[in-house]
């Protein structure tokens, strides 16, 4: 899809809503392993398997950054028409992530015991957190290599295609953990397992899809040629986005060791509520991806006003999104807690609804933060939504939620409420940095004349 004509909101809302659809499906893989593992295997082992997410992200994130900039290159260059570029850019960051989910898989192999320590997990959950990293890492190929095309397609505008592959890889996700757990009465490893064969088949399909159309690039490793060049621009906007990939994940997992401190309950009710409140947040990240790529065409096209108009489009809907979606979960919170555990855990219900109260009434503020920084994002300028994030991060929450969760009055809920502190940062951050137009500057690309003798991205 082309976001360089046409009516501003409506192009964002269209290409917004078939990439959100596709990340609930993708955040279904997490919610539902968790609710199976809770009801099934029990609190200990929800408490675990959500400490070895953690853990994962740590490990996986800089990459998954890295990605993000391939994107921005990608969408710039379509907007450019420099279909030649367009094929180097999804040549290279697929080959990049394919390489690299083999090196971190190892590394995470045998790293992983030794962040769990760092984390301070309880003992009764690391049992169920061991054999589930083990596996995650080892079939980490599927998971970068979906992402990898499916960061690809975005940039060219393409959101449908990977919504389709999610929700085929979503039903046999599920399919595979009841077939594991109910049946077969496997552990937490066998739900790795189930993610790593519904990424595999997500994969698949993306690529198969795209191979037989020819107005997108070619997923074909055996053609597939690394470009240094466009490597190297990828990594300029990726690079800080990676950074701050890993160091929110080192961040998160750096939270979860504060909460580990508290004891199963508190952990297992904390990484409940978690869940939800990543599935709350969808609107907002995918609201700020769409915008990315929005922007990224339309600088890539210079058209400077356009994306302004985006900015403002986007705001307005991931805004009242955000304020239906918070009185909403704030009314059932006790009950969508109480779907990963059963009645009689109490203590983890108390815990993760009054995470959700507590954290869910601010979403609009996480979501203008989101959406400004997309923008930035979309522009090139990926150093500045970094930094923010990790000051926001490791100078205001961090610090803050050591401090309140010692504080005799609050306990472990000073934790959450340091989570909306720091997005109030955040938001300040972003709002200044727009304002001071810096980002303008930053795109690879200003004008919209293709290539001489560009060619379709099929046969670049």
């Amino acid at each position: 899809m082309k976001l360089t004509s046409g009516n501003v909101a409506m192009r964002i809302f269209y290409f917004t809503w078939p990439m959100l659809l596709g990340n609930v499906f993708l955040q279904l893989y997490n919610v539902i392993d968790s609710i199976i593992v809770g009801r099934y295997i029990g609190k200990a082992a929800l408490a675990g398997m959500v400490a070895s997410t953690q853990v994962a992200m740590v490990v996986v994130a800089l990459v998954v950054g890295i990605g993000v900039g391939g994107t921005v290159v990608v969408a710039q260059y379509f907007g450019a028409r420099s279909y030649r570029k367009v094929q180097q850019a999804s040549d290279t960051v697929t080959l990049f992530m394919l390489a690299m989910s083999l090196a971190l898989g190892g590394v995470g192999m045998l790293l992983g015991d030794h962040i769990l320590d760092l984390i301070q997990l309880p003992e009764e959950a690391r049992c169920y957190a061991k054999p589930y990293l083990s596996v995650y890492f080892g079939g980490m190929v599927t998971m970068f290599g979906y992402s990898a095309t499916s960061s690809v397609l975005r940039g060219v505008g393409d959101s449908k295609t990977p919504l389709y592959a999610l929700i085929i890889a979503t039903v046999a996700n599920v399919a595979l953990d009841l077939l594991f757990i109910l049946v077969f009465g496997l552990g937490t490893g066998s739900v790795a397992l189930a993610t790593v064969i519904s990424h595999g088949l997500a994969w698949l399909f993306v690529v198969a899809y795209a191979r037989r159309r020819e107005h997108l690039p070619s997923f074909n490793l055996l053609r597939a040629k690394f470009s240094y060049p466009v490597f190297r621009q990828a990594i300029s906007i990726g690079l800080p986005s990676g950074i701050q990939q890993t160091f929110v994940a080192v961040g998160m997992a750096a939270l979860f060791g504060i909460i580990n401190t508290f004891g199963v309950d508190v952990a297992a009710g904390y990484g409940a509520a978690t869940r939800i409140d990543m599935f709350a947040m969808l609107p907002a990240m995918n609201f700020a991806a769409a915008l990315s790529t929005f922007t990224g065409q339309n600088l890539g096209a210079g058209k400077l006003q356009r994306v302004k108009k985006g900015l403002y489009a986007t705001l307005a809907m991931s805004g009242v999104v955000c304020v239906a979606i918070s009185l909403l979960i704030v009314a059932l919170r006790r009950p969508l807690i109480g779907l990963f555990t059963d009645a009689a855990n109490e203590a983890v219900i108390d815990v993760g609804a009054q995470y959700l109260a507590i954290v869910c009434s601010f979403y609009v503020i996480f979501s203008s933060m989101f959406v400004l920084n997309g923008l930035h994002r979309g522009a090139g300028a990926s150093l500045f939504p970094m930094l923010t994030t990790l000051l926001s991060l490791w100078i205001v929450r961090i610090p803050v939620a050591c401090f309140l969760s010692h504080n005799d009055r609050l306990g472990y809920p000073g934790t959450f409420w340091a989570v909306p502190i720091a997005w109030g940062v955040g938001l300040a951050m972003a709002i200044i940095y727009y304002f001071s137009g810096r980002w303008k500057s930053k795109a690879l690309v200003n004008s919209h004349k293709p290539d001489a003798g560009a060619e379709s991205p099929a046969t670049a």
